[in-house]
């Protein structure tokens, strides 16, 4: 599933296709917005958008064999919740 098929779903239970677009692109810069700001998003029973460090380390350019050193970055991280888990499983 993309975004189209999202907004398609969406657009199901909404009254057209141009306000489940909006819907959509609401919550996703929402999202966005919090993980900028650091903040953590939590949807109970779907999981929770979280932005983790994650350290500076030795990596290999695949080309040359050469070892290099990446930078240590901030990355946005999902853990699902159970619900979830348990829906997947």
């Amino acid at each position: 599933m993309n975004k189209g098929d999202l907004v398609n779903e969406v657009a199901k239970v909404v009254c057209s296709k141009k306000e489940a677009q909006a819907a959509v692109d609401c919550v996703i810069n929402t999202i966005t917005k919090a993980l900028k700001k650091k903040d953590t998003v939590t949807l109970v029973g779907f999981g929770t958008f979280k932005v983790v460090k994650r350290k500076a380390r030795k990596g290999r350019n695949p080309q040359t064999g050469e070892e290099i050193k990446i930078k240590a970055t901030k990355v946005p991280k999902f853990v699902p919740g159970k619900a979830l888990k348990a829906a997947v499983k």
